[in-house]
């Protein structure tokens, strides 16, 4: 394999680093001695600028899209409650007095809340939704997307947080 096929590959196996190549915002240099490739660095630099020229431009694009939320999601037993199935799992929403204990407190598989973004979402949406989330540090329990509906899971306490963070990463999606 060429010095040249080595590096692309290499490249790929950092999606990061191509999204920064598409941007136009790597020091090749340092790129070059991040990645684990058999050559000279100024060989590989020379080669990730020639893979950088090939690549699609940085060219983000906002979705047409409406996100909400609602709290009180948790596993439920059919699917017709369900917002979201993952596996045999079934998320959905819980009645106000559902899955409580004796003192009023939730059991904890309630106290979740899930996202709904509605309209122009697909595949890269969730991606960039996701990556939004990872950034402010907001665990995300489950998540998927079909048919222009996507949802994501977080804690109850980081709902509006996730709520602006998900707006945002919509209004600038990478393909």
């Amino acid at each position: 394999m060429s010095l040249a096929a080595e590096t692309r590959r290499a490249a790929d196996d950092h999606p990061f680093l191509v999204a920064g190549l598409r941007a136009g915002v790597v020091n090749f240099t340092a790129a070059a001695r991040f990645l684990d490739v058999d050559g000279e660095t100024d060989a590989v630099a020379t080669a990730l600028r020639r893979y950088a020229d090939d690549l699609p431009g940085y060219d983000p694009t906002a979705r047409d899209s409406r996100v909400t939320m609602e709290s009180g999601i948790g596993p439920v037993e059919t699917l017709e409650e369900a917002v979201l199935v993952v596996g045999g799992t079934a998320l959905g929403r819980f009645e106000e007095d559902e899955g409580r204990n004796g003192n009023g407190n939730g059991n904890g598989n309630q106290n979740r809340t899930a996202l709904l973004a509605t309209g122009a979402v697909d595949a890269d949406a969730l991606r960039a939704a996701l990556g939004a989330l990872s950034l402010e540090n907001i665990a995300v329990h489950a998540a998927g997307v079909c048919d222009g509906t996507m949802v994501m899971v977080v804690e109850r306490l980081d709902g509006a947080n996730a709520v602006r963070a998900v707006e945002r990463a919509l209004e600038s999606v990478l393909e």
